[in-house]
């Protein structure tokens, strides 16, 4: 692909996420998109079949964002001088990236949509939720096995740990959206509080 053809895609998705992020799927039309990207709808057709591939590549895209969090996550444990700091580092890290108003979007466009792509759903719960879970198990494990945390089951550990750090913030920004009212001020706060309920239940007596 030329350059020239490789800015028009991009320019493409780029209308095509901003249109789907604003009005959802069935409220954006190929038109839309094609209007917004400033190339013809044949243009379009050309780079994707329709607006379902269009939807599919973009949400699939976004998801691969999550590899840069699960990429950090070990160093991130590793280079903090001790296990409270480096989670409460991490619960910071976490709930920050979540907590992206982009994401946010995306997150609840692919729940509303779920019915209507349940392999596109599946796909994105795999690559996003379900790899940074299973990333922390493995983390947990490890810090379990040097003495650190009591973790027997590590997997269990993994989902209480972000559901402390992510649960009620997420649960707010997902039904109120940006008028959600947490400053990142607070999310640290909340973010700490949860690492030290967390210790308090898995850190060795």
């Amino acid at each position: 692909m030329d350059g020239r053809s490789a800015r028009k895609r991009q320019a493409i998705m780029d209308a095509a996420r901003e249109l789907f992020l604003a009005n959802g799927y069935q409220g954006t039309s190929m038109d839309e998109i094609a209007a917004l990207a400033e190339v013809s709808k044949q243009t379009v057709y050309k780079n994707f079949a329709d607006k379902r591939q269009l939807f599919a590549e973009i949400v699939l895209r976004a998801a691969s964002r999550a590899d840069e969090f699960v990429r950090a996550l070990p160093q991130v444990l590793a280079d903090a001088p001790d296990l409270e700091a480096g989670l409460r580092t991490l619960a910071r890290r976490y709930l920050a990236a979540v907590m992206q108003p982009e994401l946010l979007q995306l997150r609840r466009l692919v729940i509303s949509e779920a019915g209507r792509f349940p392999d596109l759903a599946r796909d994105y719960y795999e690559l996003v939720p379900d790899h940074v879970m299973t990333t922390l198990a493995v983390q947990f494990g490890e810090l379990s096995e040097k003495g650190l945390l009591e973790a027997d089951d590590a997997v269990a550990v993994a989902g209480h740990y972000a559901f402390l750090v992510l649960g009620l913030p997420l649960d707010r920004a997902m039904f109120l959206g940006a008028e959600h009212g947490l400053t990142p001020g607070a999310m640290n706060k909340h973010a700490d509080a949860a690492v030290g309920v967390f210790l308090a239940a898995y850190r060795p007596l």
